[in-house]
């Protein structure tokens, strides 16, 4: 049975879903503003956080909030949190394009215990708590069983406009297309750790990548049995960090290997 928490997380990215669906639908007349270089906030963006906030606050007044869209509060109980981006893949929703999600995380001391990433325009509901496994629509999650890099796919954000990591996301996948199966770049960092939990992908790497993004994600992988780390090997908590790197069990170490070379 899902706990309470995964409940309310669940109630709260259908009703933003729900809001965001009716956006998309109209997406030519949406009211958009520029935050950078191919970085885009909606109206309907904003809307979705609001919507999440309302119903997350509401059942869980007293816990911290970190979100994409309203930045960090402190809540009355300092152990837990909620990281949410209410949009993970802004610029495919304004562009038209099917492949965005609701991404809700609950952090507690630090580590993320409960997570739902939610593509409404598919209908698919990925969640997971730590210890019970990960799910879709209630089936559960298994990272794949491939062994060879050469019938891997891998998934990636490759930068946009002036960021820094471009030239090294630029090698990596020249190290990586050679000796793989392929590499996709579909927009949305929550969607690329869910397709990883549920075997789609065999791995996913990515540099200058924000919490909100991955926070969700990361509980996905684990509790499908995948490994996850950040891309520079040492660092604290992924969460807090701007790389990650993660695969199924047998691809890790060599494609980790690979992505984190300096050459």
């Amino acid at each position: 049975m899902p706990s309470a928490n995964l409940n309310v997380m669940i109630k709260a990215a259908r009703k933003a879903g729900r809001s965001l669906v009716k956006d998309f639908r109209e997406v030519e007349n949406l009211q958009v503003s520029s935050k950078g270089p191919g970085d885009f906030v909606s109206r309907a963006d904003r809307e979705a956080e609001r919507i999440i906030k309302e119903e997350l606050r509401s059942a869980r007044p007293n816990y911290g909030w970190l979100g994409e869209e309203t930045g960090m509060e402190a809540g009355e109980d300092p152990t837990r949190r909620w990281i949410v981006d209410p949009l993970d893949g802004t610029t495919n929703f304004l562009h038209g394009l099917p492949h965005w999600a609701v991404s809700i995380a609950l952090e507690h001391k630090g580590e993320i215990v409960v997570s739902v990433v939610f593509d409404a325009a598919k209908d698919e509901m990925f969640t997971a708590e730590k210890g019970d496994g990960a799910f879709v629509n209630d089936k559960r999650l298994r990272v794949s069983g491939r062994r060879d890099m050469n019938s891997a796919i891998f998934a990636t954000g490759v930068p946009f406009g002036a960021k820094t990591t471009l030239p090294a996301t630029l090698k990596d996948l020249a190290r990586l297309m050679p000796i793989c199966a392929g590499v996709r770049r579909w927009g949305s960092a929550a969607l690329d750790l869910a397709y990883v939990a549920a075997g789609r992908y065999d791995g996913y790497w990515e540099r200058g990548i924000q919490p909100w993004d991955i926070a969700a994600g990361i509980l996905l992988v684990r509790e499908a049995g995948g490994f996850v780390e950040p891309l520079r090997e040492h660092e604290g908590a992924i969460a807090d960090s701007s790389t990650i790197v993660c695969a199924n069990p047998q691809l890790f170490e060599g494609f980790a290997e690979i992505v984190r070379s300096r050459d």
